[in-house]
């Protein structure tokens, strides 16, 4: 187990779960990048795993969006990652290229970073019930950084990914399955059994075999940096615009950023705050 709010698990040395657990709401920080890059680190070094599983610790949410609380330097201060690109998009980058197999395991709500977050990995499985997937940030006003644009067109198709990102609406798990934004969805009873059954199946594979098949996958399907790059210097820049600064405020004085109806309908309300 690593220290702060993600917790490594290892349930053989082939397979690991991440498991992240920042309550009450799962919202992504600067703090956590460093904890993030030394699993992504791990990810990469470590000669036995084949398989990791993100997942979450905490109720209702699997990771939400970033911290509007932190201090801007806090974030703008930090150097860039391995891949040249800002510390985010470097780790959400290096997740899908690492040699090793990822799946998110959805249940709650993976809004802005935390559909980012299972935007890299390899594999999305949800909750049919309790799993909702969101990019909301154009409701905000914002743009989203995390690399969605670059992703979501590659794997939904341009039409339902403008759908997905203009229209920063809740996605429910059975939606998510039929738009192909997750693999499939499962009554909430059934995924951790599917999940574990998929990971444990892989990690009984050859290392080799399953890094040169995702290689070459990732060559015909996987965004080039170029490509993710601008994502978050827009998304950046989008804060600093008085519409986002209004609507983040409005959203702020609903109960944004707190427990409560505003972050579990969080689709909702950015679509009521323009009104």
């Amino acid at each position: 187990m690593l220290g702060g709010q993600f917790h490594l698990e290892k349930p053989s040395p082939a397979f690991w779960r991440v498991s992240f657990d920042a309550p009450p709401l799962n919202i992504f920080g600067p703090e956590h990048l460093p904890q993030l890059n030394a699993i992504v680190t791990a990810m990469e070094v470590a000669n036995d795993v084949k398989v990791v599983v993100f997942d979450s610790a905490v109720e209702g949410y699997f990771a939400t969006h970033y911290d509007f609380l932190a201090s801007p330097e806090d974030t703008l201060g930090l150097p860039p990652g391995p891949t040249g690109l800002q510390q985010l998009p470097d780790l959400l980058v290096r997740i899908s290229r690492a040699p090793v197999v990822s799946i998110a395991k959805i249940r709650g709500r993976a809004t802005g970073v935390g559909s980012e977050l299972a935007l890299a990995c390899d594999m999305r499985f949800a909750s049919r019930e309790k799993a909702i997937l969101s990019q909301w940030e154009v409701g905000a006003g914002l743009v989203p950084g995390g690399g969605p644009m670059a992703r979501l067109p590659r794997l939904i198709g341009r039409g339902r990914a403008l759908e997905v990102l203009l229209g920063a609406d809740d996605v429910d798990g059975e939606l998510a399955e039929r738009y192909g934004y997750v693999n499939r969805s499962f009554p909430d009873g059934d995924l951790d059994d599917f999940v574990d059954s998929l990971a444990h199946r892989i990690a009984t594979f050859d290392r080799q075999a399953i890094a040169e098949t995702k290689h070459l996958v990732n060559v015909a399907s996987l965004p080039l940096d170029s490509d993710i790059a601008p994502e978050w210097d827009a998304f950046l820049n989008s804060l600093n615009r008085r519409a986002a600064q209004d609507r983040i405020h409005k959203l702020m004085t609903l109960g944004f950023h707190k427990p409560g109806d505003v972050e579990t309908r969080l689709g909702h309300y950015v679509g009521r705050i323009g009104m």
